[in-house]
């Protein structure tokens, strides 16, 4: 009697694919993931196929977080030497015969025009945990010497093209594994301390300053002018100031319950700059108010703090540095945007998280989320 064995639907097939994942980690994307093609929708509606190609992309990060997924933290720690030399190599062809565009030297052409500084948001921080595991129970100062040398190498290329909003974020992931791998707090005070009176005495000379012919040396003149218009927007409403005025009024007068889906007069009359990109937090607070900013906050919070959890569960040292590394960057992305939107800090080119408009950027939050479930994934199937 011959055996008849049935085929496993379609479904079946797929759950051992999911087996081990994070759920409430992807819950949160999910959300924001929904928002974001809601204020898509609205700010980008007559961008021709914008909202569509929002809708892509998100698909396309998606497929790379679940294929990512699949790979043990193992495999991405053998990744990290090999990633952390070609983005540095990369990034010194930037230097010496990139393309410039716009005033910045960002892109190169390797067959295809690429912009190497992406590839070290997620290089980096895998290259210093991997460093640090190698090292795990025998930590000595060198060690951490060595460490912020590692990172001040793509952050110092990054700078230099200039690009500070990717440096700001190289910089707080790379920062963020050196800090969870036990750097004293003797350490941490100091730079934060000498910080904290740079900005008082930036907020207390402000005047002379930001007065015309003023060389601040260490920034480039338009990044003076940035931080010089974020003191004082007014002083040029109509030039430099344009960009945080226009978002602090579509902010202010979205109030608690905002003025309606597709019914932001600041959005759609073209006063804000930038819509679908670095301002769509202005023009989701515009048209949903208070009530609608308290629902991305706690979306954006769930997943940071999801993103800690995973972190301290992580089975090995490479896997817990990796992950905070990871969740450090999407806090950075957030707070950076909303910050810069809002008036309270410079204006510098970071998207919002799977609201704003940008392949690239999906891309490397595909690529993390990928890492941060893989992480996680590891941690369950151990367990079980």
């Amino acid at each position: 009697m011959a055996v008849v064995f049935e085929r496993p639907s379609l479904w079946r097939r797929f759950v051992p694919f999911l087996k081990g994942f994070d759920f409430w980690l992807l819950l949160s994307v999910c959300m924001l993931a929904g928002m974001g093609l809601t204020a898509m929708y609205s700010s980008g509606f007559d961008h021709g196929t914008r909202f569509v190609d929002h809708g892509r992309n998100m698909l396309i990060a998606a497929g790379i977080m679940l294929v990512v997924a699949q790979v043990p933290p193992q495999r991405l720690m053998s990744l990290a030497v090999p990633l952390y030399a070609v983005g540095v190599a990369l990034l010194l062809a930037v230097a010496l015969f990139g393309i410039t565009k716009k005033g910045a030297t960002r892109w190169v052409n390797v067959g295809v025009v690429i912009q190497p500084s992406e590839l070290l948001k997620i290089a980096t921080p895998l290259m210093l945990a991997w460093w640090f595991h190698r090292r795990e129970g025998q930590t000595r100062p060198v060690d951490f010497a060595i460490a912020f040398a590692l990172l001040a190498v793509p952050v110092g290329l990054i700078i230099k093209q200039p690009d500070l909003g990717t440096a700001l974020l190289v910089m707080a992931a790379g920062l963020a594994v050196i800090f969870f791998a036990g750097l004293p707090w003797k350490l941490v005070l100091p730079p934060v301390l000498i910080g904290a009176v740079v900005i008082v005495l930036i907020l207390s000379f402000e005047t002379e300053l930001c007065a015309d012919g003023v060389d601040w040396v260490v920034l480039h003149e338009y990044q003076r002018q940035r931080v010089c218009t974020l003191l004082d927007p007014t002083r040029d409403p109509l030039g430099k100031g344009f960009h945080i005025l226009q978002g602090m009024i579509a902010i202010g007068s979205g109030g608690v319950g905002g003025k309606g889906f597709m019914q932001g007069t600041q959005t759609h009359l073209e006063f804000i700059p930038e819509r679908t990109t670095d301002f769509i937090f202005a023009a989701f607070s515009e048209e949903f108010g208070l009530i609608g900013n308290l629902a991305l906050l706690a979306g954006f919070t769930f997943l940071i703090l999801r993103g800690l959890l995973i972190a301290a569960d992580g089975p090995t040292l490479f896997a817990r540095l990796l992950a905070a590394a990871l969740t450090t960057i999407f806090f950075t992305y957030a707070f950076v945007n909303m910050g810069m939107v809002s008036g309270i800090l410079p204006v510098v080119g970071v998207p919002l998280p799977f609201i704003s408009y940008g392949g690239t950027a999906m891309v490397t939050l595909g690529l993390a989320l990928g890492m941060m479930l893989s992480v996680s994934k590891s941690r369950r199937l151990i367990q079980s």
